[in-house]
C-alpha cells in the first residue's frame, strides 16, 4: 500500500498531515539494531500525526514485530500505544500496516521487514491513538449479519449434528479472527464503507450461510441482497492478498452472489 503526500489545496484538515517526529538513538553498546519508523498520533495533544524513529536492540528483543513494539514501550517510550493479546495470531488484536501491508505484528518476523521498517495503523479507520484504530463501525456492521446460529425447528436433546462433509464446508471461513486487515485494505470499503459491509463481515456472513445447521438462509440472503451491502465488491482481491490467516474473502463474497443468483432462478 503506497502512501502519497496530500496536496495543500486538497481541502483536508491539518490533522491529516504527518510530520517528522522524534528520533531515538540506538542503546549504548548495542551491536545489532533495527530502525523502526512508527506512526504516532494523540488526539488529546492537539498536534498533527508524526513519525517517530526508534533503533531497536535486536539482541535484547524477540524475533517478531510485536516484540519490537513491546521493547520500545518498555525501554524507550512508554506512551507508545498499540493493541496486543495472544501473541499467537489468534486474537487479531495487533493488526496494523507493516511496510505497506496489513498484517499481524505477532506473526511478522522483524527479519522480513524493510530497512527501516514502517509501522502504521490500519488504513481507512479513525485512530484512537498511535497504532490503535477505532473498530466501532466495523463491529457494528458485523452485528448486522446476526452472526449466530438461527433455527426454527425444536432444539434436539443433544447437539445439532453435521456430517464430516458438511463440517468441511466451513473450512476457510470459521478461522476468521476479525482482525479486519482485509476490510482496511479494501478500496470499495474506503469509498463506501458507510454502506458496503466489507470483506471480513461478508466472509462471516458466508460462514453462516454455509453452515448446514443454520435455518435462516432466506432471511440472511434478503439482508445481504443490496446494491451496496454486497455488490460494491468489485473483486479487487486486496482482501485475499492481505489476510494473515490465508483465507479468501473474495471467494466467500462470490459464493454469496452465486447463491442469490441461484435463488432467483
Amino acid at each position: 500500500m503506497k502512501r502519497f503526500p496530500v496536496p495543500r489545496n486538497f481541502g483536508v484538515g491539518p490533522e491529516s498531515r504527518i510530520e517528522r517526529g522524534q528520533t531515538w538513538p540506538a542503546p549504548s553498546g548495542a551491536k545489532r539494531t533495527k530502525v523502526f519508523e512508527i506512526y504516532r498520533y494523540d488526539p488529546d495533544s492537539g498536534r498533527n500525526p508524526r513519525i517517530d524513529t526508534f533503533a531497536v536492540d535486536l539482541d535484547d528483543c524477540g524475533p517478531m514485530v510485536l516484540d519490537a513494539l513491546i521493547w520500545i514501550k518498555n525501554t524507550v517510550d512508554s506512551t507508545l500505544t498499540f493493541r496486543r493479546s495472544c501473541r499467537e495470531g489468534v486474537c487479531g488484536s495487533c493488526a496494523m500496516n507493516i511496510d505497506g501491508t496489513n498484517w499481524l505484528a505477532c506473526t511478522r518476523f522483524i527479519a522480513e521487514t524493510g530497512t527501516p521498517a514502517s509501522i502504521y495503523p490500519l488504513a481507512n479507520m479513525r485512530i484512537v491513538k498511535d497504532l490503535v484504530p477505532d473498530l466501532t463501525h466495523v463491529f457494528a456492521q458485523y452485528e448486522t449479519i446476526e452472526p449466530w446460529l438461527q433455527t426454527t425447528t425444536p432444539a434436539p436433546g443433544k447437539e445439532r449434528l453435521q456430517s464430516p462433509e458438511e463440517r468441511r464446508r466451513l473450512d476457510g471461513y470459521y478461522e476468521c479472527i476479525l482482525c479486519f486487515c482485509c476490510t482496511s485494505g479494501c478500496p470499495s470499503h474506503w469509498w463506501t464503507g458507510d454502506r458496503f459491509l466489507g470483506p471480513a463481515v461478508l466472509l462471516q456472513a458466508w460462514r453462516w450461510l454455509a453452515d448446514s445447521r443454520d435455518e435462516a438462509t432466506g432471511e440472511r440472503l434478503d439482508n445481504l441482497e443490496d446494491a451496496f451491502r454486497l455488490y460494491r465488491c468489485h473483486t479487487i482481491l486486496n482482501c485475499t492478498r492481505t489476510c494473515p490467516k490465508g483465507l479468501n474473502p473474495g471467494r466467500a463474497i462470490a459464493s454469496i452472489k452465486k447463491m442469490i443468483a441461484e435463488r432467483a432462478g
